[in-house]
């Protein structure tokens, strides 16, 4: 195995204790979920974030110009998971995955269904995989597919 064909592999657990409110700009990209449609925000250069943002995160200057973006993307990075625990609502490994979504300039993190590991690459066209009735959360976003699959949940 050559150097750049190596992989990192441990342990690891995140997780959060405390809720917050969504307010308006993640409100409103989560209400978008529930039409299953992704919204992201213009900055002043002209490029898109996704998931959007009140504040340029480089210039600090306050964004309001919603941007429609498509249906499907690109991985542009994934960690694998071959043993998923109960909290990661998969049976199968998948992969923690980062996806840009066509029309955004940053990628999100999502689950990504895939059959074996090797099937996993940067530059991998994926779909969202929703669920039966989104409710405007991120869970309605089930998980990521390879665009050529079929999108069953």
């Amino acid at each position: 195995m050559t150097a750049t064909e190596q992989r990192l592999e441990a342990e690891f657990e995140l997780g959060f204790t405390y809720s917050r409110s969504l307010g308006p700009v993640i409100g409103t990209c989560f209400a978008a979920f529930a039409q299953k449609r992704f919204l992201g925000m213009r900055r002043s250069d002209g490029s898109v974030l996704f998931p959007p943002l009140e504040y340029d995160p480089d210039t600090a200057e306050a964004l309001s110009e919603w941007v429609e973006l498509g249906s499907s993307g690109v991985v542009e990075g994934f960690c694998w998971v071959k043993q998923p625990r109960e909290k990661h609502g998969e049976l199968a490994p998948f992969a923690w995955a980062l996806i840009k979504l066509d029309g955004a300039d940053t990628p999100f993190l999502h689950k990504l269904r895939v059959g074996e590991e090797q099937s996993v690459h940067v530059g991998l066209r994926v779909k969202p995989v929703w669920v039966a009735e989104p409710l405007g959360d991120i869970t309605d976003i089930a998980a990521f597919v390879p665009a050529a699959e079929e999108l069953t949940s």
